[in-house]
């Protein structure tokens, strides 16, 4: 039996197999409002037989977008947008869907990749962004303001806000952005936070803020519902911030009730060099699962449904998550199943095009 394709719990959420969409954001928004695209890029996915879908990272406020196309959950014009996406993609699919909330920090501001993701600066049609210090991420970009008390205040009170927009939604799980080089890990991380108060310095200081972010979100969320955190494992930059700083945090995001890590790594510093190649960011997720407990998400050049299965089989992470690959194919699931000899969901408009050697790979699939 396929250990890819077995269910898992999140707390009190129900997942019928390890497979997961990442976050990928789509540029996509109106005022941070969800649009047609939104409809049609969660629609399709939402019936790729996949365990769980999370949307992109979604603005608190305003100023936490990367780019002014971002989506967001600051005001009720954003919420009665997503409510349209939403009602449309449940109407056809019944799988589980999870937001990230996110604010992007210093990293805020930009174009969005296809016009060059440089920072625009407010004299030009961007505005003000916030982080932990007066630390530009690029040298060339404007200096952002560090937050003060009432700054952290307010950062805290959206997160909190947009995850009650979240619940009203009825989204099924949140993922509280805490990885990439945006603004909670900006707190994390040395390199970008060089505070001398009760939030910068020693690691229980630099945590103190994420973990008053999560928090406040798990406070406002319904509590049979997971709350989770995606994470940076390391900066690759040395000196910064690293996996076993990261174990520590998340034991203490686990003492807070946290449901789920999602392991990535960079973003902090345009100084990292990655490794990059086939599941190099897996070793990350085991070292985090061990250290912590909880469930593990692994994500990184996960490609190949054979080496998905051995991920979750060895017990190196509890699912995988997918994004450029499940943009390239987005029946992924269903092409894994069928290598694997598991099951999978699809709608029955789509029954008819099982392959004949794969008979009973659509689960519940009655043919003629």
């Amino acid at each position: 039996m396929s250990q890819l394709f077995s269910p898992i719990s999140l707390g009190g959420l129900q997942l019928q197999n390890r497979i997961v969409i990442a976050p990928m954001c789509q540029y996509s928004a109106r005022n941070g409002d969800a649009t047609s695209w939104h409809t049609i890029h969660l629609g399709h996915l939402a019936l790729s037989g996949a365990g769980l879908l999370i949307i992109e990272a979604t603005g608190v406020e305003p100023e936490g977008r990367i780019s002014p196309d971002d989506l967001g959950l600051w005001s009720d014009a954003n919420e009665a947008a997503l409510a349209k996406t939403l009602q449309a993609v449940r109407e056809n699919s019944a799988m589980p869907i999870a937001i990230q909330l996110a604010h992007a920090g210093r990293k805020a501001s930009t174009h969005v990749p296809w016009e060059g993701g440089r920072n625009i600066p407010s004299t030009a049609g961007g505005w003000k962004t916030f982080a932990p210090s007066a630390l530009p991420f690029h040298e060339a970009d404007e200096t952002p303001i560090a937050l003060d008390a009432a700054g952290l205040k307010r950062v805290r009170d959206n997160f909190a806000a947009a995850a009650k927009r979240a619940a009203r939604l009825g989204i099924d799980a949140i993922e509280v952005h805490g990885a990439h080089g945006y603004l909670l890990h900006q707190f994390l991380s040395p390199l970008s936070n060089h505070r001398t108060d009760e939030y910068g310095g020693s690691l229980e200081n630099r945590m103190r803020f994420p973990l008053e972010v999560y928090e406040a979100v798990r406070a406002a969320f319904p509590a049979d519902k997971p709350v989770g955190m995606r994470v940076s494992g390391t900066d690759w930059v040395e000196g910064g911030w690293d996996v076993e700083q990261t174990a520590v945090f998340a034991q203490e995001l686990a003492k807070r009730g946290c449901a789920f890590l999602h392991v990535s790594s960079g973003g902090l510093s345009p100084l990292q060099k990655i490794p990059v190649g086939p599941s190099y960011q897996v070793p990350l997720a085991a070292r985090l699962k061990q250290a912590s407990g909880m469930p593990t998400i692994a994500v990184g050049l996960i490609t190949e449904a054979q080496q998905a299965e051995e991920i979750v089989a060895s017990g190196q992470a509890d699912m995988v998550a997918l994004a450029r690959g499940v943009l390239y194919d987005p029946r992924w699931p269903w092409h894994a199943a069928a290598q694997l000899g598991a099951q999978v969901d699809a709608p029955k408009q789509y029954w008819r095009s099982q392959p004949h050697q794969f008979k009973d790979l659509f689960r519940g699939a009655k043919l003629g």
